[in-house]
């Protein structure tokens, strides 16, 4: 299984060598899905406190959970439910004729199929009778991910569950415990994956000339790499690639500014795999005046200073600590190389969004006091990008950051790189 997706997902190039790879088929997410409901989700709804979880789903704008619990091809209204048991959890899908044959021959749920036009509430209710659960997950909460059900959804919720309406809560918690945890095998192909990021960006910053090149000719090179390996964008098109050869943008597009000697070049790159996993790495180059070999001291010190608070995050990251823990950690390395703050936080969950559900490596910004993501604890499996800050000002009053972005899993022990982690500036030479 391994083989044949990894070559459905770099057709065209996964290692340095780009060599091509053998044209098989498959897909390997309905098998990884039903592991992850097996084997995750009973830990999940433990944390979670949670005796029964409850996704509604539809057609053109479903659940965000619809592709993780197997409704993504939902037509009329549907109910997926998984009621906590002594031996594991029990799932369910309560689905119109039609959908609900072919959901049967997938085997990975019970399936109640009823009548089209019919609605779903009668037989959610005779589950609810059957496994009497104590607190129901519903699918409303702070976090986009977890905030699938409309309003109108709701109000047929309310009046379809009636009584059983008092035992529901909020899936945020239910959600962000059982997504932030990834497989090997899932871990495995964002490992290949990542590795294709930065091997992308270090060709774009290869092909780039000083006085010639833009911001938007790099990210040109990276958007046509993806094209021709058939991998989707890890965000919003109009900001991935970011490149950035000026001032502190954010996330941002990118510009047509020619790329300049004494410019520090950042490029936030990220790509969607198996229409399933992102990636999320930043590379940074710097451009060499005509005659250099070597970048001056001046900006080696402030990519050193990146680096350190990289190391001091990445050291910060291991089973048991907080988010906030890991931020902190690096914000002293930062005050103690004269880094200016910086709004961002170090870091966020990444696996099936960018910004993945999990904890939030944030809240160590002074001032500010850790909530929520902020203060859940790591554990092993759960996947993160995180960046090493320096941040200084410019001669006009504005500031340029350095922020180094990794990718990492953590292990039982630590936390372990995706991919080789950038140690030295890629410079860019002038053709004289």
């Amino acid at each position: 299984m391994r083989a044949t997706f990894l070559a459905l997902l770099f057709p065209l190039a996964v290692v340095a060598q780009e060599a091509p790879a053998p044209e098989t088929s498959g897909d390997p997410w309905p098998a990884i899905r039903a592991e992850r409901v097996a084997t995750l989700l009973p830990d999940a709804m433990d944390r979670a406190d949670v005796d029964a979880w409850l996704v509604l789903c539809r057609e053109n704008d479903n659940d965000p959970m619809a592709r993780h619990v197997g409704c993504e091809n939902a037509g009329g209204e549907a109910a997926f439910l998984f009621f906590r048991t002594a031996s594991g959890v029990e799932p369910f899908a309560v689905s119109p004729a039609g959908e609900a044959a072919s959901l049967a021959e997938l085997g990975q749920q019970e399936v109640i199929e009823i009548p089209r036009g019919e609605s779903v509430w009668s037989s959610v209710v005779s589950l609810f009778q059957r496994f009497a659960p104590e607190a129901i997950a519903i699918n409303r909460g702070g976090s986009p991910i977890s905030d699938g059900l409309s309003s109108t959804q709701y109000e047929r919720m309310q009046a379809g569950l009636d009584d059983w309406m008092d035992r529901t809560a909020s899936a945020e918690t239910l959600i962000s415990e059982w997504l932030s945890v990834k497989t090997p095998e899932e871990v495995d192909f964002m490992r290949r994956a990542a590795n294709l990021t930065a091997l992308w960006q270090e060709l774009a910053y290869a092909a780039a000339v000083p006085g010639v090149t833009t911001d938007r000719n790099i990210a040109d090179f990276l958007e046509a790499k993806m094209r021709e390996a058939g991998v989707d964008d890890g965000w919003a098109p109009d900001q991935n690639p970011a490149v950035n050869s000026g001032r502190d943008r954010g996330h941002s597009h990118p510009t047509d500014r020619v790329i300049q000697p004494g410019d520090f070049i950042q490029t936030d790159f990220g790509i969607r795999v198996g229409d399933m996993w992102v990636t999320d790495i930043q590379r940074f180059a710097y451009v060499l005046a005509p005659g250099e070999t070597e970048a001056p001291p001046e900006a080696v010190a402030k990519w050193e200073a990146a680096k350190r608070g990289r190391q001091a995050a990445f050291e910060a990251m291991r089973p048991g600590a907080r988010g906030v823990d890991v931020d902190r950690a690096q914000r002293a390395e930062m005050r103690a190389s004269g880094s200016l703050p910086v709004m961002w936080s170090t870091g966020h969950p990444v696996g099936y969004w960018a910004h993945d559900s999990g904890p939030s490596l944030g809240g160590g910004q002074e001032g500010r006091t850790p909530s929520g993501a902020q203060l859940k604890t790591l554990r092993p499996g759960m996947t993160f990008a995180f960046d090493g800050f320096h941040s200084w000002p410019l001669a006009n009053g504005e500031t340029k950051t350095i922020s180094v972005e990794e990718m990492v899993v953590i292990t039982e022990d630590g936390a372990e790189w995706l991919v080789p982690p950038q140690e030295d500036l890629i410079l860019i030479r002038s053709r004289d």
